[in-house]
């Protein structure tokens, strides 16, 4: 249940980002998770191409994203006439966070294009849940105080291939999302849902994140149907298909940095 009463994961003062409580991640105090921090950068690069769809954004994560004083910067590297190129950076005063590089569309209205079809969970037949992960090491409120999750039929918190039903606060305080920009917070949530070992027993953090989406949602509600893969020498990948209630809308995919814990 979302229990933030912020109106969002971040708020804008006087140019500059701040992070709620619901924006924190679960491995530090002091950084933010990336799912809000992929919508923040979303949030830029579509007001700066704003007649083009957002089809696909990858954001490498070079240092921890601190709770306070970030700017977002976006700039378009080319304009074409049905396909243009984007890239931001998310700073704070220790320097450039995050770099990003986006790719976006034209639309056009056709109805008459064919497409494959999947089968994709039933919204109706979910049931109420909590997040993976409902109390942080840290002790502090964080990124399950900002989201609303379901389940369909079977599923559990358990290790292993998990899809799970999440709605979220906005991005920013006083600013309604895009659809991009709503599916951002659980695109980034794949290595959670689908651990193969709990929370004590390793780490997995995604030192990238690439969201590729065909057809924008269009409901509040979203799904995620992921799957983690972990190797023997530490190296990991999440890889995640994302829906809305009508269907499938896109993928997410997670490079990931596996480590063990030792007790």
């Amino acid at each position: 249940m979302i229990e933030s009463g912020d109106g969002g994961f971040f708020r804008l003062e006087d140019g500059l980002l701040t992070a709620n409580d619901a924006a924190r991640g679960p491995w530090s105090a002091d950084a933010c998770h990336g799912g809000p921090v992929t919508g923040l950068v979303a949030r830029a690069l579509e007001q700066v191409l704003p007649h083009k769809q957002l089809v696909r954004l990858t954001l490498n994560f070079r240092r921890p994203v601190p709770m306070l004083g970030l700017t977002v910067t976006a700039a378009v590297d080319r304009d074409g006439r049905e396909v243009a190129i984007g890239s931001a950076e998310v700073r704070s005063e220790a320097g450039i966070c995050v770099t990003a590089s986006s790719v976006h569309i034209a639309p056009q209205v056709r109805t008459d294009l064919p497409t494959a079809f999947r089968p994709h969970p039933d919204f109706s037949k979910a049931g109420p849940g909590e997040f993976q992960l409902r109390h942080a090491p840290h002790g502090q409120p964080f990124f399950s105080s900002g989201v609303e999750v379901a389940y369909p039929p079977g599923e559990t918190l358990a290790p292993g291939p998990t899809t799970v039903w999440m709605r979220t606060l906005p991005i920013v305080a006083g600013e309604v999302p895009s659809p991009f920009q709503s599916l951002c917070p659980l695109a980034d949530c794949g290595n959670a849902v689908s651990r193969n070992a709990e929370f004590t027993e390793a780490i997995f953090i995604n030192p990238d994140l690439t969201i590729a989406v065909f057809r924008p949602p269009e409901s509040d509600w979203l799904a995620s149907e992921a799957m983690s893969h972990w190797q023997p020498n530490g190296v990991g990948m999440s890889q995640a298909q994302l829906f809305d209630v009508k269907g499938a809308v896109g993928f997410a995919l997670q490079t990931l940095l596996v480590r063990p814990i030792t007790k």
